[in-house]
């Protein structure tokens, strides 16, 4: 959107999602797609309305601000997960948790704020963003961990709705022209090679949310950033402010104490589950009787 000059979010989106469908439907025909659950999702056309304003969204917040900006706008996605697990499914966290989501949630803000350009209207496309990206995380979790799905076949599921929904959106979000873009060799290239890394995007962030939860998805996206400042900072001579580079390092910190956290209490989960359930034997009723038993025995034995 920047180089290339193509500046259609909704549209790049549609072409991302596009490719994830010839893909899928690819896997499909070679029996490479794995089985849908028998019980089917009932809101699925709501799945794929919230996961097109989230991608559309998105890469609309990616035209209009910064990438720090962006990675700010994040930040606002961590605690409504929480708050929504909690509303919905009662789901809480540990206290020291919270504490390392802090640290997380800190140092990405004092890393990312030398790149804070944004514009009032962008702003507004940011924050309508945080709700969608917060529930489409906490639904593809919840429909791979309780109700079976994985995530082609959730993609496979909902990928076709989205597309509709894209189409919808384009004429709202994204400005005309999108014909009269420069179609040459070089720009289609770098469209068509942006749309399949989208999907392995897509899928692996479906496999991490999948395997882990909501809030431990977003952390991993802010570990990202925190890869990108440093490695950045090491191996390409990029020169970030110290402050930058401190908050970046807290926030691997951060991320590194939350992910300890998270697998200590897998572990107690799984120990917990493993251990068999000790139930107590009935009295016999010759134990309850031990005298009386003693007592016959004897006489038969005098006898």
């Amino acid at each position: 959107m920047g180089r290339l000059e193509f500046n259609f979010p909704i549209f790049l989106t549609l072409i991302h999602y596009s490719i994830d469908w010839i893909l899928l439907a690819f896997f499909k025909t070679m029996s490479l797609l794995p089985v849908s659950p028998p019980k089917t999702t009932p809101f699925s056309s709501l799945f794929s309305l919230i996961m097109a304003f989230a991608s559309g969204l998105a890469n609309t917040c990616l035209k209009y601000n910064s990438v720090g900006f962006y990675q700010m706008a994040k930040i606002a996605v961590t605690p409504t997960i929480v708050f929504a697990e909690f509303i919905r499914f009662r789901k809480t966290i540990s206290f020291k948790k919270v504490l390392a989501l802090a640290v997380v949630l800190a140092g990405i803000a004092v890393a990312t704020v030398t790149d804070l350009e944004f514009n009032a209207f962008g702003a507004c496309i940011a924050i309508a963003w945080i709700i969608p990206s917060a529930i489409n995380k906490i639904l593809w979790s919840n429909l791979q961990q309780e109700a079976n799905w994985t995530s082609l076949a959730l993609m496979w599921k909902t990928t076709p709705i989205t597309i509709f929904f894209l189409l919808a959106l384009m004429p709202w979000l994204d400005p005309p022209g999108v014909l009269s873009f420069k179609w040459d060799i070089n720009n289609s290239t770098a469209v068509l090679t942006l749309a399949l890394l989208g999907f392995l995007l897509q899928w692996s962030g479906a496999l991490a949310v999948g395997a882990t939860s909501a809030t431990s998805h977003v952390v991993l996206g802010q570990f990202k950033t925190c890869v990108i400042v440093v490695g950045g900072y090491l191996l390409f001579n990029s020169d970030p402010r110290f402050v930058s580079r401190c908050g970046a390092v807290a926030a691997l910190g951060g991320t590194s104490v939350y992910t300890s956290l998270s697998l200590k209490e897998t572990n107690h989960q799984s120990s917990s589950k493993q251990l068999p359930t000790q139930i107590p034997l009935p009295k016999s009723k010759t134990s309850e009787n031990g005298s009386e038993g003693s007592t016959v025995t004897s006489t038969s034995n005098v006898v």
